[in-house]
């Protein structure tokens, strides 16, 4: 009997224990840091390092508080720009708690975090880009004015014990009913520029075709003048070449003319002559060597001549 009372005891004893240590003892993990809250205060340094630690029981609370990187997404919103531009500007924020204490005292919830966040980042949107224009915010210094909007934002959230890591603009556009005015001046800008390329493409071709035409005008009267002077000259070179033929051997040179008379005159076509056979055009087909006496008017014969009225040799 008394066995079994004091097994019970240290039975009971064990139990006791256990829900002592279960309540004493609690773990940090890697991704967390601790703080140790007594009757709603909290109680020495946040614990960061992970393992196993320890509290009082009944009376201590334990906030595990995340350290990792955490996201602020902001809904867009209208800004401002120096130049009287609207835009609607899509932003997040990237930010850790590096004081959980502080952290804890005035925002307590990650939640309200980033419900206090989201407004200090519109006020440093507003400010940051309401002294920049819409140039500077969409193309040429989006990354400084990023910059200083993270100084800013980092500055304001220390008081919360929170460090921001990086904040981007995701989007900077035109309200909607903006962008479509601007598209349609873009798009008549556009067609204006090309309007005047083909206006002045049309006057660099219309300049092109007509020196053109001037170099083949000029080139064709040159072509001509230089043919016709080379023709004249080839002209009186033959008459030159026959002039000379016709001192050297008159009687060949007869024969000749004669000769290409009669490939002229004589060819298979449609053309029809009637000519005497004794007349002068035939006189190499009587004599070869187109020496002939012919009788003329006054009765008197005349050698390798014509009578005076028979055509003379074609030529």
């Amino acid at each position: 009997m008394r066995l079994n009372l004091v097994g019970g005891l240290v039975a009971a004893l064990i139990i006791v224990a256990l829900i002592i240590a279960y309540g004493t003892l609690f773990t940090v993990y890697q991704t967390r840091q601790a703080l140790v809250v007594r009757l709603g205060q909290p109680v020495g340094a946040p614990i960061t390092e992970p393992g196993l630690h320890y509290k009082l029981p009944l009376i201590d609370s334990v906030i595990n508080i995340d350290k990792r990187i955490l996201d602020l997404e902001n809904p867009a919103q209208e800004v401002i720009a120096s130049d009287q531009k609207r835009l609607v500007v899509d932003a997040f924020a990237r930010y850790r708690i590096n004081n959980a204490l502080k952290f804890y005292q005035t925002v307590g919830t990650v939640e309200g975090a980033n419900l206090q966040l989201s407004i200090l980042l519109n006020s440093a949107l507003r400010r940051v880009l309401g002294e920049a224009t819409l140039t500077q915010v969409v193309r040429d210094q989006r990354e400084h004015l990023m910059a200083r909007v993270r100084e800013q934002l980092d500055t304001e959230a220390q008081g919360y014990g929170i460090a921001v890591v990086d904040v981007r603009i995701r989007r900077a556009d035109l309200p909607e009913q903006n962008s479509q005015a601007v598209y349609q001046r873009m798009q008549t800008e556009r067609q204006q520029e090309a309007a005047q390329f083909r206006a002045q493409g049309t006057q660099k071709a219309q300049e092109i075709r007509a020196k053109a035409d001037r170099d083949v005008t000029v080139l064709l009267a040159d072509a001509q003048s230089k043919g016709e002077q080379i023709r004249g000259e080839g002209d009186g070179e033959r008459n030159r070449i026959f002039a000379e033929a016709y001192g050297r051997d008159p009687d060949f040179f007869s024969f000749y003319r004669s000769m290409q008379a009669y490939e002229a005159g004589l060819r298979s076509n449609d053309t029809r002559m009637l000519l005497k056979p004794d007349s002068e055009f035939f006189r190499f087909f009587v004599d070869p060597s187109g020496k002939r006496f012919f009788v003329d008017p006054s009765g008197k014969p005349r050698e390798g001549g014509a009578p005076s009225n028979t055509a003379p040799p074609a030529r």
